[in-house]
């Protein structure tokens, strides 16, 4: 009927819906069309195009979607030994236009397909690639040729929409996945292009390039970007498809390409057409080697020709700014290549690196000014991409670097002077300041930037004092500006300040730097001892950005970041171990306009702190005290608020907030048993009723509550060394208030229920799971000694799962990881507790396991098959034992599940299907936890194995079956029906071999078993 409407529809629309109807039931996986109804509307849709050419683009691109998914879907169906859908060529020669479209959606793919594996996608494209992709590509570069030696009339639509389909079906061939590695675009910088061997007579015949740099000089700036984007796949070709003589040749004829477009840049004015030249030039270094380039014939001059380039385009540096990435990546490459240069002829980077360094920070430094005036964008605010120039501009300005830093003094100096002039001037205009904070950011980003380019090249003394000059400059400033902080501060220059620190600390102060890494040439005046500035320098700049910015946090969060271990023997670091308070760090205090969101950072400031105190705290309990006394006063204030009927609930949020996340950043630190266990000492059972009364309080409140649970998560987490806690202190604190406040909330809107409910229950199931599988306890002391706190929280735990539908344990990645692993714990060492649940909660764990096998996330996907495995295997073993005659019975939840598993078999049997289809049709990337529940399922349901194992051999072609029938045998050959680990491990062995087995029987099959027929 869909395609009754599509002949009779003369709505565009209704033509579109039976195109998009036909190309799902095409798809469809369950009872698949026949081969001759797929035949019969793969050539009505031919006919279609072909007898009515003025229909609706949409229309037409949603028919060519249909033919290319029939082609795609049925590449492999034989009729009469012959592959029917394979004549791509032939089945389009009647429609030219059409003809370059259908073929254009044939290698570019039709819209993601899931319904079938990722395997089989795979083996028709290297099919279509090995039989079809070369011809197509032959035919459009010959059709190119006959159209650059024609006057085409391009205002003619037709005709326009003809080289444009045409260029775009070659770029596709060119761009094809050729080895299936599904590159990422972001990385195309980096990427090569994998021709096939048969491919290279013709990129050995130099017309072919030349066809595209003819084109793109003969041809209007719209159809450029095409033209330049297919030369940039032909000049990333792989090296090994040349031999050395081939590849000088290929490099020679394009170079000379590229010399030809930089002496006419004209089209170059277009961004697009720019952006690709762009991507061509940074190939030419990508694919090619210094030593290489050298050698072509026109080289000085082409050099000369890109420096040129590149210099006015970084003076232009509004126009494209996301194309100067590759230019950057160009000269990059070839500064890094300079010390491996063995070719005898000049490279003449000398010359011009210094001039491109010039030019980048000249530019920069000349965009404050129009940024400010014209209220333009800054690029400073998008730290990733300076982060990534800076990245570049590093290996380019260690090239030369005599001239690099002084072009940077000289700058700085006078950055610095204008700004020391404009402080002191009292008619100093706040845009002029601004301005100068501007240029003294972009230098001190750029200094830091070239310091830390040491890495990349073998330094010497005089270039060590070099950094010595440039870094003097850098503290004077910070010494200025610390100065000022407490009447102003610019945010962005305390970044780049920063920025400077993480760069100086990586090359001269860290850990692992060598005791020959030494600023040598420092004035004296400015140090007495190199060390006591090093440590002096950055425990100062720690101080002041805490002090007076300590309500950013960007700056709060990069400078603790910058810590140094070998800081904590400063006489100052002792002070901040011992008042760590909001007297002297004010973030530390109670800001009432910040939300309790803003206090994150105070967690890293304490595992900074927690840090510093581990080096020589040992078992020290009395220096332990000395520094958890500003908490303990927290506490004591919370407990006092708490104590009243009125109190100022802002104010106590503020301040427990603040102090969980102190005690949360302490606890990341403390990782030794004796510190861990002298603060949970601390907290149990004197602070807890606190942490219990504010959930009782505020269970509502996510941003008071998930602090809370994560402290207690935290502090639940197994570290190196099990703790024997008292069992009751672990479960009794689980804060079973919020475990059963928040089942009260009722319905929670869609857009808000993770953040209210969700994430909160996500985090209590984290902190079980760390308790139970902690080794904290023998679990059997709690029915010893009748103590219920473990099955009240296993009790709890079951409640919340009830208020969870099944569809967001997988659509939250953070539920569904805790969820499962949670119930890896339960399922491993807690059955019984599973087999005594009523049955509809036994039907939910189930079906959640029965989803999570089929996750896209590997970890839940193991987890469920680990949790399966356990069931699995408690369910054999009691099976085995109800048929022996034993003097003593089933225990009452044992012959209970048994009851509840022989009532609803198709649970088990639907994830026997499950995991069967994966192993055989899917890329399994977890096959080994795969296997383990597999052999338990095929023992627990032999017959319905059975009947699936014959539905499989059956639906194989007639000379198939026998070898597929053998796959089967073989993975149950020297099997016995134990659950014993020899007899799982061999399984597993088999059913490798029998992985690969069936892969390679249905390699040329045109037809296999349906997974969802496998599951019905």
């Amino acid at each position: 009927k869909w395609q009754l409407l599509l002949g009779r529809g003369s709505s565009s629309y209704s033509q579109l819906l039976a195109a998009t109807c036909l190309t799902k039931l095409v798809s469809r996986t369950n009872n698949p069309l026949p081969l001759e109804q797929r035949v019969d509307i793969r050539n009505y849709v031919l006919n279609y195009l072909a007898t009515r050419p003025k229909l609706a683009t949409f229309v037409t691109q949603a028919l060519i979607q249909l033919y290319a998914r029939i082609t795609k879907l049925g590449w492999f169906d034989c009729q009469k030994d012959e592959y029917v859908f394979r004549n791509v060529i032939n089945d389009v020669t009647r429609f030219l236009q059409v003809r370059f479209l259908l073929q254009n959606c044939c290698i570019s793919g039709v819209p993601a397909d899931t319904s079938h594996p990722l395997t089989k996608h795979r083996k028709i494209a290297s099919s279509f690639r090995d039989s079809s992709l070369f011809d197509i590509f032959t035919l459009s570069c010959s059709l190119l040729k006959q159209a650059s030696g024609k006057n085409l009339n391009l205002n003619d639509e037709s005709q326009h929409g003809l080289l444009m389909q045409l260029l775009k079906l070659t770029h596709n061939c060119l761009n094809f996945d050729f080895i299936g590695t599904s590159t990422d675009e972001s990385s195309d910088d980096l990427c090569t292009v994998q021709i096939p061997t048969s491919w290279r007579s013709a990129f050995l015949d130099s017309s072919t390039l030349q066809l595209f740099f003819d084109l793109y000089h003969s041809i209007p700036p719209s159809f450029s970007p095409l033209v330049l984007s297919c030369l940039v796949q032909i000049a990333s070709v792989r090296r090994s498809l040349f031999n050395n003589a081939e590849r000088a040749k290929f490099l020679s004829h394009l170079v000379d390409g590229v010399k030809r477009i930089l002496e006419n840049p004209q089209s170059l004015s277009d961004p697009n057409n720019y952006h690709e030249f762009c991507r061509l030039l940074a190939r030419l270094k990508s694919n090619y080697q210094l030593g290489e380039l050298v050698k072509v014939e026109n080289y000085p001059e082409v050099i000369r020709l890109i420096a040129n380039f590149t210099v006015t385009s970084l003076q232009h540096w509004e126009f494209a700014p996301n194309s100067v990435h590759y230019l950057l990546s160009l000269w990059q490459r070839l500064a890094a290549s300079v010390p491996y240069v063995k070719a005898t002829e000049p490279h003449m980077l000398e010359t011009y690196t210094p001039e491109v360094t010039k030019a980048y920070i000249t530019s920069r430094l000349e965009s404050v000014h129009i940024i400010l005036r014209d209220g333009l964008e800054d690029p400073l605010e998008d730290t990733g991409l300076v982060q990534q120039q800076l990245d570049q501009l590093s290996t380019i300005g260690r090239c030369e670097y005599e001239k690099t830093c002084a072009l940077l003094v000289q700058l700085f100096d006078q950055a610095a002077q204008s700004y020391q002039e404009l402080l002191q001037s009292a008619s100093a205009s706040p845009m002029d300041l601004a301005v100068q904070e501007g240029r003294l950011t972009w230098l001190v980003y750029i200094i830091g930037a070239v310091i830390g380019g040491r890495v990349s090249f073998a330094s010497t003394d005089e270039q060590d004092a070099m950094d010595g000059e440039l870094v003097c400059r850098v503290l004077q400033l910070m010494n200025l500006t610390d100065s000022r902080l407490a009447q102003a501060g610019n945010e962005k220059l305390e970044l780049a300040m920063l920025s400077f620190f993480e760069q100086f600390r990586k090359i001269y102060i860290g850990d692992q730097v060598q005791k020959s890494s030494k600023v040598r040439a420092w004035p004296a005046q400015q140090l007495e001892q190199l060390e006591q500035l090093q440590f002096q320098v950055f425990l100062a700049k720690h101080i002041t950005n805490l002090k007076y910015w300590g309500r950013c946090e960007p700056i709060t969060s990069k400078t603790l970041q910058l810590s140094v271990r070998k800081l904590v023997k400063l006489s100052a670091v002792q002070f901040m171990l011992n008042n760590h308070t909001s007297e002297h760090f004010s973030f530390l205090g109670i800001n009432n306009q910040s939300n309790l969101t803003d206090m994150r950072c105070r967690t890293t400031f304490y595992t900074a702190l927690g840090r510093l105190l581990m080096v020589d705290l040992g078992e020290d309990e009395d220096q332990y005290e000395q520094f958890m006394l500003p908490l303990t006063a927290a506490f004591e204030t919370v407990a006092q608020m708490f104590s009243t009927n009125s109190f100022n609930e802002q104010e106590a949020k503020r301040t427990l907030v603040g102090l969980v996340r102190d005690l949360r950043g302490i606890a990341f630190a403390f990782n030794a048993k004796s510190s861990f266990m002298m603060l949970f000492e601390w907290i149990y059972p004197s602070y807890m009723p606190i942490l219990q009364r504010a959930i009782e309080l505020w269970y509502h409140d996510p941003a008071c509550t998930t602090p809370v649970l994560k402290l207690m998560a935290e502090l639940f987490s197994p570290p190196k060394s099990p703790f024997l806690f008292s069992p009751k202190s672990i479960f009794s604190s689980l804060n079973p208030i919020f475990w059963n406040r928040i089942l009260t909330l009722g319905e929670v809107p869609k857009d808000q229920v993770y953040a209210l409910k969700l994430k909160g229950i996500s985090i209590c199931f984290s902190m079980l799971k760390a308790a139970l599988s902690g080794s904290y306890v023998n679990f059997g002391v709690f029915r010893l000694y009748g103590d219920d706190a473990l099955d009240n929280a296993l009790q709890t735990f079951i409640k919340l799962l009830l208020s969870i539908p099944h569809s967001d344990l997988l659509d939250y990645p953070k539920l569904s990881q805790s969820y499962y692993s949670l119930l890896e714990v339960l399922t491993q060492d807690h059955m019984n507790f599973i087999a005594s649940l009523e049955p509809h909660v036994i039907m939910y764990i189930l079906s959640s396991i029965s989803e999570g096998l089929t996750a896209l996330d590997t970890m839940v996907c193991t987890g469920c098959c680990s949790c399966l495995d356990h069931i699995v295997t408690y369910l054999f073993k009691q099976l085995s034992r109800s048929t022996k005659k034993r003097s003593t019975p089933l225990a009452q939840e044992s012959d209970r599940f048994l009851h509840i598993m022989q009532q609803h078999p198709e649970m088990i049997q639907q994830m026997l299907s499950t995991v069967l289809n994966i192993i055989i049709f899917e890329d399994c990337r977890n096959q080994w936890s795969m296997s383990r529940p597999l052999l338990g399922l095929i023992l627990l349901n032999e017959k319905y194995f059975s009947d699936l194992r014959n539905s499989i051999v059956n639906s194989q072609p007639p000379e198939k079956q026998q070898a597929m029938h053998l796959c089967f045998e073989n993975l149950m050959e020297g099997i016995e029906r134990n659950l014993l680990t020899k007899n799982r491990d061999r399984f597993t062995q088999n059913l490798s071999a029998f992985r690969r087995e069936v892969n390679d029987s249905m390699k040329n099959s045109s037809y296999g078993v349906n997974s969802n027929d496998m599951m019905s």
